[in-house]
Parts: structure tokens; C-alpha cells; sequence
């Protein structure tokens, strides 16, 4: 970053210099028409303050990547201009395409400088807590996992944490771009650069300075800045080609001038001038300058994308797959019923938390805080195997202990079929059946509900013509039928009971009807993520595995940004039609005015920056539309 305001600065001086050369010559020709030293020098300023840095990038180009850039077009145009006694045209062409540069390059920066942006984000220093309960303000990047860091009022959150005291309002707008305040309570997940508002607050240290929420912003906008998209892709490969052809063009059609009859002086001028006509740089710099300015956009908004591809992708998506609990749902699931079928219920509650201590799923979250609500110590167990989709199983003193669902206790050879659980199996709430060996020990009930946000989030892709919407889950069907009608769901888009490959087998079925983008956070939604066109995952509350797996990453829980993103993807998507289009049709305007109609070379070299700079500050329209989530009510 530093490298990059460095050349900013160097860029932008040369470019003054240039334009004070530009002035200079100007009132030179139209005030002292008489010849003097001082007419040469300014021109000799522009050349060199104007001409030299394009012609040293240019070569640089063909030298380490055996390029021929756009840079060399202009500085061949303005060489050629001066060779037939038009230097001051060509000054013109070296001031305008120097200018051009530098506020591209300035209004680029504003988009690449979102990394910086998100470092400033950062606290330098904390309060943790020792053991002797002394107070020791220290610098933010020594904190380790386990620390207890005091959060006075107004103190942004130093790393990733879990609230264990007082309770309080942090704004969340830095990282998620939720305009509200959300209350916290302990228990609750504190992200980095978050702000207390007005309570004392105890953190304890769950992630370093690296794992924690910036570091991970951070990765994400650079990897996304350095994948390009399929469009930018193709504007590259466009100037690259078409340099070559423009540069052979230009000394064909100088030969064809001097053939028809045209004095050389007059040919190489018109040669000049398609040449200046000719460079693609408007369409080169249309394509990125609308996508790293709605990256940028989207990062503010809480939306991350890992590079354009995703981004034009979401666009073109007709069809949205989510995983129901912890995406549709809150996630904040409660325990709600315990049946014992043996032990007590204590013992029962003690096993069920101590295999769930284990788990990252949102059921086994519930149970822990049961257990810890009414004060049950979790049982020792070791040597614990997940099973995804199936739930979880562990040793407690040499015997087999296991939680999950029906497909478990089937596996475990179990018999779930007791009379005393009927209601409960048959019911709409969440059922985790417990056993020891081939023994159903008990089962515990718990119920989730759906996300506020979800319906409206899912109202608004409904109504920018999402043809298909559907839930799946690993869940019984009474509860997804129960979850899905309060969503909007009709029976026939609710899949329940499913693997993680019967998702991603339920996605490559979507797939082939046209682009579908899977929602997902947790750990079995990963493939899916993965096999979908467009995969997005719940960033903050998601598991890294679902992080990893998308290509977008949700930082709020707020489903609203969903559509939200997908309206920015296809405003972007217009965009880069519409610079495209443009860009195109002038270039071919003023070719056919510079090889037939005798266009005059400056303006060609108006038409040709001016459109380039159109073209950008169309783009850039992009970094002033932010994803609100509230647009949509």
C-alpha cells in the first residue's frame, strides 16, 4: 500500500509538471509566435514530464512480460506528431493522456484502498485482566486466546471474543454495516473493530490478531482484488491483442496514404491520428474500474466477494438453495423438552452436554447452555467422532456414548421406537436422540426459529425475479415444514432429512436449469458451497470450513444483504455493458473519422481521453451505492 501512494504521489507530480509545460507552450504559440529558447523547452517539459514515465512503463511491459501496452501507442502518436511538425498536438495528446493516468490511478486507489480502510479499523492497544485481577493496558497484538480484555464505553473490540460479563450495545456497523445497535449479553460473540457503547464489558480472547474478523476482511478484499473477473479477463486480453493490431493498422494505413498520393508528412499526421483514435484504453479500463468499485461497495456494506468472477456470477443467478438452521434460522436454538428413558434426567442432560461440548452445531450449543443454566456438569468423554448429519459419538469409560438423530440411532442399533417418545418424534421440534452402546438412553427436544430477517430478505429475491427458492436441511421434515411455511416456502422447495451430499446433489439439480448459488454456515455445508455456482456463507456466525468453501461471505446475520448484493452484481453487470458499449463505439467513430474524414488529431485525442475518463467515472458510480438493508422495506 505504501509502494502504491508512493507512485500516486511521484505520478501525480510529473503530471503537474506536465500540465505547467502544457500552459506554458500554449501561451508561447498563441501570445509570442516569434521563435525563442523558452517555446522549445516547454514542449521538451511535456515530452519528457508527459512521455518518458509511458515510455518506460511501456518498455518495462515488453520486456519482463513481452507485452506491448497501451502506454506505447501514445507515446508512437505523440513521437509521430512531432515528426510531421505537430509537436504541440502531440504535447497535447502526452498532457491529456498523463491526466487521464493520474485520476485513473487516484480513483482506482479509492477502491483498492479498502484494505487500508479496514486496517484502520483496528485498536493499537487493550485492557486485559490478570489472575491477580490488576488492569494492564498492553498492545493488541500480543492478546492470546484466553485473555480477559476490559472493554470500556466507546473502546473498539482489540479481537474475536466471547462477552463473559456485564451487558451492553455494541454497534456492529464497521464490520457488518448493520445501522442499529445490537444489545449483548454473556455468552454472546464479540467481532474486532466492533464498538462498546455503553456498558463495562469483560471479553475473554477467542482468536489472535490474525484469525480474528479484520484479519479475515483483510484476506478476503485482497485475494478478491487480485482474482479477476471473466469481463476483466477479456478487456485484458482485448488491449493486449489489439495493441498489436492497432500499431500494424497504423503503418498499413501509412502506406496506403503515401500509396493514394498524400505527402509524407500529411500521411504519418492521419497515421497519427487513427493510431490516437484507435488504443482501447477505454475499454481496458471500463471493465475494472466498475468491479473493484463495487467490491469496495459490497465491503462496506458487509458483503465480501472473493474477486469479480463472483461477483459477475451473482448477477446471472436465478435460483437460491439455503440450509436452514443457523442461516434461515436464528440458530439460537433452545432446549425445550427432556425425556429420560433411564438415568435421571441430570445424567441424561450431563452425557448429552458432554458429547455436544464437541460440537460446533447450534443444537449442541443449545444443550451446552441448558447444562450450564441448571448447573449439570458435562461428562467426561474422549476420543469423540462427528458424523455429519448423523451426530456425534464418543468413550465414556470404555463404553460407546453417542447424540444424534434417527439416522444414528439406526446406525447404533438402537431402538428408537419407544412408546414414551411418540408425540415427540412426530412433532415439529428438533428431536437429539441420546444412548450408550445399543441403549437409548433418553431424548432431548429443541426448537429454533426463523430469522426475522430471512423473510424479508427472501420477500426481496422474490421480487427481483428469482425464479426458484429452496431450504434444505438435515432436519425432520415436520420441522422444516413448520420452519419453511413461516418463511414462504411452498411443500414442494422444502428438503429435509438430508446428508451433505444429498445437498449437493439437490444443487447440481438446480444447476442445470441455470446459475445457483447455495447459503450455507456450517461445517456440512461446505460441499455444497463448493459445488454451487455462486457459494455464500454467513461470515461472522459461519464455521471456517463454510468460509473457505464461498466465494461470498455474509459478515451480519442480516438476510436482507443478500438481495442487496445481487442488486449491486447486476447494477455492475449493467455497468460494464453499458462502458463496453461505449467505449466500442467511440473507438470505432473515431477511427472511421481519422482514416476517411480527416479528423483532426486533437480531436482525437479529446475523443480518446475523454472517453476514457467517462468510462471510469462511470464505474466509479458504483463505490457511491452501497448495500443497505433496509432499501428493500
Amino acid at each position: 500500500m505504501e509502494n502504491e501512494s508512493t507512485s500516486e504521489r511521484l505520478g501525480s507530480i510529473l503530471t503537474g509538471l506536465t500540465v505547467l509545460g502544457m500552459l506554458g507552450a500554449l501561451i508561447d504559440h498563441f501570445l509570442f509566435p516569434f521563435p525563442h529558447p523558452a517555446g522549445p523547452a516547454t514542449l521538451l517539459t511535456v515530452y519528457l514530464a508527459g512521455g518518458l514515465p509511458a515510455a518506460v512503463s511501456a518498455i518495462r511491459e515488453l520486456w519482463t512480460k513481452r507485452i506491448l501496452d497501451i502506454d506505447l501507442l501514445m507515446v508512437v502518436a505523440a513521437l509521430a506528431a512531432a515528426a510531421v511538425g505537430a509537436a504541440l498536438e502531440g504535447a497535447v495528446l502526452l498532457t491529456l493522456f498523463s491526466v487521464s493516468s493520474t485520476l485513473e490511478h487516484r480513483a482506482m486507489g479509492k477502491a483498492r484502498r479498502a484494505v487500508e480502510a479496514l486496517m484502520a479499523l483496528r485498536p493499537e492497544t487493550a485492557v486485559i485482566r490478570r489472575s491477580d485481577g490488576t488492569v494492564e493496558e498492553i498492545d493488541v497484538s500480543v492478546l492470546r486466546p484466553g485473555d480477559i480484555v476490559i472493554l470500556r464505553p466507546g473502546a473498539r473490540v482489540p479481537v474475536d471474543g466471547t462477552l463473559t460479563e456485564g451487558e451492553g450495545d455494541l454497534d456492529e456497523s464497521s464490520i457488518t454495516g448493520e445501522s442499529l445497535p445490537i444489545r449483548k449479553s454473556p455468552g454472546a460473540r464479540l467481532s474486532e473493530a466492533t464498538v462498546n457503547l455503553n456498558a463495562v464489558l469483560a471479553l475473554r480472547v477467542e482468536k489472535s490478531l490474525a484469525e480474528s474478523t479484520v484479519a479475515r476482511m483483510i484476506a478476503l478484499v485482497t485475494e478478491a482484488q487480485a482474482m479477476k473477473a471473466p469481463s476483466e479477463r477479456f478487456s485484458e486480453w482485448f488491449g493486449q491483442r489489439y495493441t498489436v493490431a492497432v500499431l500494424v493498422g497504423s503503418v498499413l494505413l501509412f502506406l496506403f496514404f503515401i500509396r493514394i498520393g498524400l505527402q509524407i508528412d500529411e500521411a504519418l499526421y492521419r497515421a497519427a491520428t487513427v493510431l490516437v483514435a484507435a488504443s482501447p484504453c477505454a475499454v481496458v479500463i471500463s471493465v475494472p474500474a466498475a468491479i473493484l468499485s463495487a467490491l469496495s461497495a459490497a465491503a462496506r456494506g458487509g458483503v465480501l466477494f472473493k474477486g469479480g468472477a463472483a461477483l459477475e456470477t451473482l448477477a446471472d443467478v436465478r435460483a437460491f438453495a439455503f440450509d436452514k438452521t443457523g442461516t434461515l434460522t436464528t440458530g439460537k436454538a433452545e432446549l425445550s423438552r427432556l425425556i429420560s428413558l433411564g438415568a435421571n434426567e441430570t445424567a441424561l442432560l450431563s452425557l448429552a452436554a458432554g458429547l455436544e461440548a464437541h460440537s460446533e452445531h447450534h443444537i449442541a450449543e443449545a444443550i451446552r447452555r441448558a447444562a450450564e443454566a441448571k448447573g449439570v456438569h458435562a461428562t467426561e468423554v474422549t476420543a469423540v467422532v462427528t458424523s455429519p448429519s448423523e451426530g456425534i459419538i464418543g468413550q465414556v469409560a470404555g463404553e460407546t456414548v453417542w447424540a444424534g438423530n434417527l439416522r444414528m440411532v439406526s446406525r447404533m442399533g438402537a431402538d428408537g421406537g419407544d412408546h414414551r417418545i411418540e408425540d415427540v418424534r412426530d412433532g415439529a421440534e428438533t428431536v437429539v436422540y441420546v444412548g450408550r452402546g445399543a441403549r437409548l438412553e433418553g431424548v432431548l427436544t429443541v426448537a429454533d426459529t426463523p430469522r426475522e430477517t430471512s423473510r424479508l430478505g427472501l420477500q426481496a429475491l422474490r421480487a427481483v425475479g428469482n425464479r426458484r427458492l429452496v431450504m434444505m436441511t438435515g432436519d425432520r421434515r415436520a420441522v422444516a415444514l413448520a420452519v419453511g411455511a413461516k418463511l414462504g416456502f411452498s411443500a414442494d422447495d422444502i428438503h429435509a432429512d438430508l446428508l451433505p451430499g444429498d445437498k449437493v446433489d439437490l444443487v447440481d439439480s438446480l444447476a442445470k436449469e441455470g446459475r445457483v448459488a447455495f447459503v450455507g454456515d456450517g461445517v456440512n455445508d461446505a460441499a455444497a458451497l463448493a459445488r454451487a455456482d455462486v457459494g455464500i456463507a454467513m461470515g461472522v456466525a459461519g464455521s471456517e470450513v463454510a468460509l473457505q468453501a464461498a466465494e461470498v461471505a455474509l459478515l451480519s446475520d442480516n438476510m436482507e444483504r443478500l438481495a442487496e448484493a445481487q442488486r449491486l452484481a447486476r447494477r455492475t453487470a449493467r455497468i460494464i455493458r453499458q462502458n463496453l458499449t461505449f467505449a466500442l463505439g467511440a473507438m470505432i467513430v473515431l477511427v472511421i473519422g481519422g482514416a476517411f474524414f480527416e479528423l483532426p488529431l486533437p480531436l482525437a485525442v479529446l475523443g480518446h481521453e475523454g472517453g476514457t475518463l467517462l468510462v471510469v467515472l462511470n464505474g466509479l458510480r458504483l463505490l457511491f451505492d452501497p448495500i443497505r438493508a433496509d432499501r428493500q422495506r
